[in-house]
């Protein structure tokens, strides 16, 4: 399951795109729904930014009746030898792994299936050096954890269970790998076991949402709508490529969902 010199390190990426019907996407908060061509041109500037960091992005057409398929990263996990197709917690977005599963099963050799009855959202889901972080939430159970442990275990790999807070859509909502030895969290989160072990910048009081952020390469996507995040990041000497993300948060959103990433061997 190694994934060259880093888990952040890589060369391909899965991106969908958005579809008109993801105006009306999954959301706890109404923050006003946002535009299809807002989506539209923030992820226009995303997958430049993915190509600009050195990824080469396979770009599949939008699904109209998954209003949240342009958030990839929930229905599958991906690895250098393999890839895992989830089974997302929003009973409404259980159709999206028989769309991806074709892509999945021309570009891996080997694809496993979360088994029923669990539950696995990819934004719970934090790739490290330490091994694969699941976190519990609302939209992955215990069961579907436990599962997902298994079917990493035999690509090879190494996962454990972690909390999410209460009130926290997904463990990555709150919580990002800035490097080997570093993630960025809210205070929430910042007194978790499962980050005993890493150096942990918290984010600003008020720009929690800044937490979710992609290591992508040698730079560090993150959203441009929190100033002081981006000068705290800017400080610890990270390479940052600031993001409009205004449209896709209004849908419960950030910057690590929107692809599946990793590095092929074979490139």
């Amino acid at each position: 399951m190694s994934q060259a010199r880093s888990v952040y390190e890589f060369n391909s990426a899965i991106v969908r795109e958005p579809s008109t019907s993801v105006v009306d996407g999954l959301r706890a908060d109404d923050r006003g729904g946002p535009t299809y061509e807002g989506v539209k041109a923030e992820h226009d500037v995303y997958r430049a930014a993915l190509r600009d960091a050195g990824v080469n992005v396979t770009v599949l057409p939008p699904l109209e009746a998954f209003p949240d398929s342009i958030f990839v990263e929930d229905p599958a996990l991906v690895f250098t030898n393999g890839a895992i197709l989830l089974r997302p917690g929003a009973p409404s977005r259980l159709g999206e792994m028989a769309q991806i599963a074709p892509t999945l099963r021309e570009m891996f050799d080997t694809v496993l299936e979360l088994p029923a009855p669990g539950q696995a959202d990819g934004g719970d889901i934090m790739y490290t050096p330490k091994g694969v972080l699941i976190g519990l939430s609302a939209r992955t159970d215990r069961t579907g954890a436990e599962a997902l442990i298994s079917c990493i275990e035999r690509l090879g790999g190494t996962a454990r269970i972690a909390e999410t807070p209460k009130g926290v859509l997904h463990f990555k909502t709150a919580s990002s790998l800035l490097d080997d030895e570093t993630v960025i969290v809210t205070s929430a989160l910042a007194a978790a076991a499962a980050f005993d072990d890493f150096r942990k910048i918290v984010v600003p009081d008020g720009e929690e949402a800044a937490a979710n952020i992609l290591r992508v390469n040698d730079v560090v996507f993150a959203s441009a709508n929190y100033p002081r995040t981006l000068e705290m990041l800017d400080h610890h000497g990270y390479k940052v490529v600031p993001l409009k993300t205004a449209e896709i948060e209004k849908i419960d959103a950030g910057l690590s969902c929107m692809s599946l990433r990793w590095y092929d061997n074979r490139r």
